[in-house]
Order: C-alpha cells, then structure tokens, then sequence
C-alpha cells in the first residue's frame, strides 16, 4: 500500500520515522512518501519537502510567512496528488495539516492524525474540523482520550512512542564515565540545559539559564545544542559563561546529569522517562505571550504535568523565570534537596501511566490493518 506522511518539525521526524520503520515492518510492500526530516529519510521514505524550510512557530512569525506558506500547501497538494497515496498520516504540526486534511477530505483521500493538536490547550474550535475531516486519530497522551470523548470523537491510544526511544537509546550507551570521555566532560557533576529547537526560543530562554551558572560552581552546565542552528547563535549568546555546547547529545547529557533546565514541549517528558528532575523554562515575546495568556486553556504547559494533573515540576513562565527563581527550584532538585526524590517518585507513576513501550510498533500495525479493510485487502 502507499503512505504519505506529514510532519513539520524535528519531534514529529522523529516520531515519523519510528512509524515509518514500523509500517514497513507490517507491510513489506509499503511505499512511502513524506514531508519530514532526514530520520524519515533514513527509515525509508522518500523525503520530497524538508521542515527546515515548512516549520514556523509563534503568531509573529507565521505572520511574516503567509506566502510561504500558501505556497507549501499549495505544492503538498501537488507531491500527494501525484503520488495518489491509499493513506495521508498527518504528524501534529496543526497549523498546517488542518488546512491539508480539509483539502484532503474533499478530495476522497483518506485522513489518519498520528500525535493530536494540543487543542485541550488552546483551539478547541479545531476539534470540529477533526470529527469532519480526520478517519482515525491516533493520541500519545491518556488524558486525551477523555477529551475527544467529550467531543463524541473515538481516539485511539497506543501508548506513547517518546518511551520507545528512550528505552532504546538507554539500551545502547556506554557506562557513564565513558559518555563523559566521549562527551569532552570534566569529572564534576552535571548540570543539563535544554534551550530548545528553535532560534526564537534559544534567544528568549537561554540568556535566563545562564544566569544561575555562577551560582553552582560545583557543577559543570551542558548545553544541549541541535544541529538546525548555528554555532554563532550560542556562543553570542553564551559569552563567557561557563557552558559547555554539545550538539546532537541531548540524550547522552541527560542521562549523565544530576539535573536539567528544560524549555516546555517534549523535552520535558524526555527528560522525565529519563529521570532526570527538572525545571520547566518558557519565556517568549511580548505579543505571543500575550495572545497565549488569553486563549491558552491548560493549567500546566508541561508534558510531565499535564499528564499527571498536578504540578510535579515546576514552571517558571515569562517573568518568572528569573535568576532568583531558578536559582532557588534548581536547589531543591539537586542531590540532597528537599524536591528530588519526590520528584523522582512522581517520575515512576508517570511511567505507569503512560503504558509499556511499543507504541510505534503497535500504531503501525492498526494503520495497515484498518488501510487494508478500506481497501478490502482483509
């Protein structure tokens, strides 16, 4: 059968090509297309469009954009009318695969979403172009699944596919003195900051972490940089801070750190499966924050909290995330601070919660079986 999937950005490559691998698995004659990312690619689609030149993120941004944009909807259309796929697998990435999946629902395609909007946060209005235009919705978070119910909408849960690769990157390291060679590391304590994968979040967020550096002389800071942005971005604005940047590591710093700073979004939950404790850091500009706070309906904006209901890490927003304050919940997270091993407990129950590992697997395999019986191959 023939797949095309859509994903605008670097998490929904990942979880792509994880899906990919596994769809090829229950159908060795699959043939597969995608806007994605180079791990799509290497999984084995044929990459036609790359995020890096679709993914656009904050009001101000996709503002200054809409002509790109219009344009990469307009050539999708034409890359999926071409290829005539039996499926259309949208990854998250709202902005742009709502607009698809109308054009695609018009046009008879069948339409499965694999990882769902965060409209339980903010455009919940974008739940009625699902019921109308989306087959089979697929969810990675157990809270959702009372969600769409409530919207009369079945989602499917499989489990959550960030616990697969984390098992499997765990699997495949080193001990950790040999990651600390590895890594170029001194023999201290690690300290991980996860600034983001985006310019405008590295240059909102990172400039507030670097200020708790000096603080923790006992410790050595590691910045978790990705390949997407440039060395020059992070030494501006690094300085002569005592940071270490290592790119393309986050798992490997991770694993080997005694605590992080982690900008919201799928880091959070990343570095919980790894149970490493956390504080949660967000800051962005004026105008977006602004909207947010107007129509963001969540209590939390982090992954670890929103699936356990309450606060177990804690969240410094805009203009608290400040020096005093991180200073003060990285402390308490630290080893023999009062937070960390509660913190560390509320870790295990989060992974009871979410389920076994073998999400993709198991996603993969309901999406070929329920493509078959539409095509009456079962």
């Amino acid at each position: 059968m023939r797949y095309f999937l859509i994903a605008g950005e670097q998490s929904g490559d990942l979880h792509g090509s994880n899906l990919v691998k596994e769809i090829i698995k229950s159908d060795p004659g699959a043939v597969i297309s995608c806007w994605g990312g180079d791990l799509m690619e290497s999984a084995g689609a044929t990459l036609l469009m790359h995020y890096r030149k679709t993914a656009f993120m904050g009001f101000l941004e996709v503002l200054k954009n809409l002509k790109t944009i219009a344009a990469n909807l307009s050539l999708c259309k034409q890359h999926i009318q071409a290829f005539n796929p039996d499926v259309v697998i949208m990854i998250d990435y709202p902005g742009f695969n709502l607009r698809m999946a109308g054009y695609l629902h018009n046009e008879s395609y069948r339409v499965y979403y694999y990882i769902s909007p965060k409209v339980w946060a903010w455009k919940e209005n974008r739940v009625e172009k699902i019921r109308k235009y989306v087959d089979r919705m697929y969810i990675i978070f157990p809270f959702e699944v009372n969600f769409y119910r409530k919207h009369n909408i079945k989602a499917v849960y499989r489990g959550n596919p960030l616990l697969d690769e984390t098992e499997k990157k765990l699997l495949n390291f080193p001990e950790k003195p040999e990651i600390r060679r590895t890594l170029g590391l001194e023999d201290k304590p690690v300290i991980a900051l996860l600034a983001g994968s985006r310019k405008n979040e590295v240059a909102q967020v990172l400039p507030q972490m670097l200020k708790v550096v000096s603080y923790f002389p006992d410790y050595q800071f590691v910045l978790a940089g990705v390949k997407n942005l440039p060395d020059d971005l992070y030494r501006r604005i690094i300085g002569t801070s005592d940071v270490k940047l290592i790119k393309e590591k986050t798992y490997e710093i991770l694993y080997i750190s005694q605590a992080a700073l982690v900008t919201s979004g799928t880091a959070t939950l990343e570095t919980a499966l790894l149970e490493i404790p956390q504080v949660v850091c967000f800051r962005g500009d004026f105008f977006s924050m602004l909207i947010a706070w107007i129509v963001v309906k969540v209590k939390y904006i982090s992954l670890v909290n929103l699936i356990l209901g309450r606060e177990v890490v804690r969240e410094l927003v805009q203009y608290s995330l400040n020096a005093k304050s991180l200073r003060s919940n990285l402390s308490v997270i630290l080893p023999g601070g009062t937070e960390r091993e509660r913190m560390l407990s509320d870790y295990r129950t989060l992974k009871e919660i979410l389920g076994p590992p073998g999400a993709s697997a198991r996603i993969a395999e309901d999406i070929v079986k329920e493509v078959g019986k539409d095509k009456g191959e079962n």
